[in-house]
């Protein structure tokens, strides 16, 4: 019988990581994921690093990719997310493309249109969020990990506190929206706090 030996989780041990991504929401929340560590967390926006184009097929193959590139132009390491809404009625739309939805504006009042729009009469309002994390280091390596929260759409929008599809999205056993939902509230169950639960397991664990 051949056994197979489970490759080993490398731990973060560094004070530094660049958060790559210049959406602000996203920033904020995965800083205060990492705050009670204690790791200094600056965003590619703030350092003025372009944005690489999304050309990967997964939610974790657009993660790895934006946290390579960020990790090559800096010399640091850095821990990216790719997350998106999944609509099935929509046949999982839009999916990876769910912040192109919004145009190069970023107009999540006009993806969230697109999205009742396209839905029309149907009663299936089902979808979930799913979030991919990657942690990459200069030499190459990269840790992914990824969540998923379940819940339904509603309208009009709900709430100014989140973020991108936020206010039209209840999760499921709930009654507010992810927009309605103090950051705190929203962390506890997010398809991001649940991604970020298995990278922390992995590499930030002892």
């Amino acid at each position: 019988m051949i056994k197979f030996k489970m490759e080993k989780k490398r731990k973060f041990l560094e004070q530094k990581i660049i958060i790559a991504s210049h959406n602000q929401g996203k920033v904020r929340e995965i800083s205060a994921l990492l705050k009670p560590y204690g790791i200094e967390a600056i965003s590619a926006g703030d350092l003025g690093l372009h944005e690489p184009e999304e050309t990967g097929k997964t939610f974790v193959a657009n993660a790895e990719l934006k946290a390579r590139s960020a990790s090559e132009t800096t010399n640091q390491p850095s821990l990216s997310d790719d997350s998106g809404l999944v609509v099935p009625a929509l046949n999982g739309e839009p999916g990876i493309y769910s912040a192109r939805w919004g145009g190069k504006e970023k107009n999540f009042i006009l993806a969230m249109n697109m999205i009742e729009e396209r839905l029309g009469a149907n009663t299936n309002k089902s979808a979930y969020f799913v979030a991919a994390l990657a942690l990459c280091w200069p030499d190459g390596h990269c840790e992914t990990f990824e969540g998923r929260v379940e819940g339904n759409l509603v309208w009009p929008p709900r709430g100014k506190l989140g973020f991108g599809y936020d206010p039209m999205f209840v999760p499921s056993g709930g009654e507010k929206t992810f927009g309605e939902m103090e950051p705190a509230a929203k962390h506890a169950i997010s398809h991001r706090a649940k991604a970020f639960a298995k990278l922390e397991k992995a590499c930030f664990g002892n």
